[in-house]
């Protein structure tokens, strides 16, 4: 009797964990294989939030980019020519120390000198600081490259002489080479952050193309951040040289706008890449979620989505019957 209830329980146990085992695997397979479209839409919609959040920040590092890239290229737009690496400032490059320098600072127009030289990626502007403004903006150049001693000099008169510093006519090819590679780096950037716009939706259906992603978006963030590193150092050094010699009062100043610009497409390029490596490893893709190898949002899986699941599947179920019958009659 007492062999009988003991034999009778343990069958019951066999039974329940076997019921217990086969809704499990009923339940399983119900979210991996019986999925429908929105359901697995729903279940990736934070890999595609932030799919969106890496778009968005390529497009602002392709809009500042741009905006650095057509910066002083045409005097007609007051908006291009007030953007700029270095404004070169000779209005009064004597010193107030030699006497009458006023007047001697006022003859320097006479001599061929403009009042300001404003640098962009493409070429330069000169004008006067008077009614005038912009005056003239060199044809723009591949690969172009400052070079203020044979600019200043050229301009001069004929017989008119000016001492520039040492340091800076020492220094013209190592400024040659690097403006040529930062040319080359800002250019690449911009053309790479465009086209990786609208490849990075790719990333919402696998990981493996989310790697080939991040891989081409850290190529961008790198160009970006590196021709703004050398863009900053280049015309730091440029102005520090420009303003060390005491005989003449040259002045020098940044472009506030086309550092910004730059450190602004620098720093949306560095936060897609990070994004993007993170959406290698994290948040569930298409993929994994019909595969069964993640679950994604749990939102996807409430009895509300499955309720609308099981419909959606009645109402084919009903339309594919009554076409069969239909079409039978």
């Amino acid at each position: 009797m007492f062999g009988r209830s003991k034999r009778a329980a343990r069958e019951e146990e066999a039974t329940s964990s076997d019921g217990t085992r086969g809704h499990s695997m009923e339940t399983d397979r119900t979210l991996t294989e019986g999925f429908t479209h929105d359901q697995v839409k729903r279940a990736t919609r934070t890999r595609l939030i932030w799919t969106f959040i890496c778009t968005f920040l390529l497009l602002l590092t392709w809009i500042f980019l741009i905006l650095v890239e057509v910066a002083q290229t045409d005097r007609g737009f007051s908006t291009l020519t007030s953007i700029y690496f270095i404004n070169v400032d000779l209005s009064d490059i004597f010193p107030v120390s030699v006497p009458n320098a006023a007047i001697v600072n006022s003859i320097a127009q006479t001599i061929g000198l403009h009042d300001f030289y404003r640098v962009g990626l493409w070429n330069f502007c000169e004008g006067y600081h008077d009614s005038r403004g912009v005056t003239h903006c060199s044809k723009p150049e591949t690969l172009y490259w400052f070079d203020p001693v044979s600019i200043i000099l050229s301009e001069l008169l004929a017989g008119a002489t000016i001492t520039l510093p040492t340091d800076l006519t020492n220094d013209l090819d190592l400024i040659r080479i690097v403006s040529k590679w930062m040319f080359g780096l800002f250019l690449t950037g911009a053309c790479m952050s465009f086209v990786m716009m609208f490849v990075q939706f790719v990333s919402v259906f696998s990981r493996w193309w989310a790697f080939v992603i991040m891989f081409f978006t850290f190529l961008t963030a790198l160009f970006t951040c590196v021709a703004t590193v050398v863009a900053t150092v280049l015309f730091i050094i440029l102005r520090n040289v420009l303003t060390s010699v005491a005989e003449l009062n040259i002045g020098a100043n940044l472009g506030n706008k086309m550092f910004a610009f730059m450190w602004i497409a620098a720093a949306s390029s560095f936060l897609a890449f990070i994004i993007q490596l993170c959406l290698c490893c994290c948040c569930a893709s298409r993929r994994d979620v019909r595969t069964g190898r993640k679950k994604g949002s749990k939102k996807a899986y409430t009895s509300d989505s499955l309720a609308s699941n099981e419909k959606t599947a009645g109402k084919f179920d009903r339309k594919s019957i009554f076409g069969g019958r239909r079409n039978k009659a």
